[in-house]
């Protein structure tokens, strides 16, 4: 209760101050949704010049990008970290995070909460639903449980992957660079894995595994035979990566010494 008080604090206090500049709200949702979309739109070019990649049709790519977005957007939304090396350490507002009762990844997270990033979310949902009319995909009873069981699933590894590069501010002075390269590789999964080479397969499966973020997960609604139960890996895998990052954090966190003077 307590953190679920926090949480609507700061989603009241985020509200008044952007609908304060509402002009600059609905751009930066407009950005986002032109992003995703020119996204789209080169899915849509591609396969005006190929029928398939790597034996999957147009319909069954724009439902994996589908998918992807709807995580990524749930992600970004309470994950938005990007700033972390330069404002909490270098800038030392980390002593006030410290100070708090408040775990201090969880006023991180409250304090840089994107909800307009939700609308990602939302188009990733409606071009699943697109698809899946196209497609004829069947649903079963407890597909809606599994599919949040996925999302779940694929936050958890955002987090943990996140978390663990951010944490890195501790021990380094200069990980900015590093967040940038894992945002170009998570790209990687909204994509089939079968397309990229044995060696892009692992690492996109068992060392950053972002192919459960987007892939993975949705080939269990394409292709239940053949991707269903390792699909299913989705929420041990989130929760192996976050519990391993949530560590480092703490560590990390241990050994911070304040900014000096």
């Amino acid at each position: 209760m307590f953190y679920a008080g926090l949480l609507a604090d700061y989603l009241k206090n985020y509200m008044k101050t952007r609908l304060t500049y509402r002009s600059d709200f609905w751009i930066e949702i407009l950005s986002d949704l032109l992003f995703n979309g020119l996204n789209l739109f080169f899915i849509l070019v591609v396969f005006q010049h190929t029928a398939a990649i790597g034996n999957w049709n147009e319909q069954q790519i724009m439902f994996i990008y589908g998918y992807f977005m709807v995580p990524y957007g749930l992600f970004i939304t309470f994950f938005n970290l990007w700033g972390f090396s330069e404002r909490y350490i270098v800038k030392g507002e980390m002593d006030r995070i410290l100070t708090r009762p408040a775990h201090n990844l969880v006023q991180l997270m409250l304090e840089n909460m994107d909800p307009s990033s939700l609308f990602s979310a939302l188009v990733g949902l409606l071009i699943m639903a697109y698809s899946w009319s196209q497609l004829d995909l069947s649903l079963m009873w407890y597909d809606p449980l599994v599919f949040v069981l996925l999302v779940l699933g694929s936050i958890m590894i955002y987090g943990g992957v996140y978390i663990f590069f951010t944490s890195l501010s501790f021990y380094s002075d200069a990980p900015t660079g590093i967040l940038a390269l894992m945002w170009n590789l998570q790209n990687y999964g909204r994509y089939p894995v079968t397309i990229y080479n044995s060696m892009l397969k692992i690492m996109l499966t068992w060392i950053l595994p972002f192919g459960f973020v987007g892939f993975y997960p949705a080939a269990y609604f394409l292709d239940r035979a053949n991707w269903g139960m390792f699909a299913l890996l989705t929420p041990a895998v989130g929760l192996v990566f976050l519990t391993g990052a949530l560590v480092i954090w703490n560590i990390g966190v241990k050994r911070y010494r304040g900014a000096g003077s």
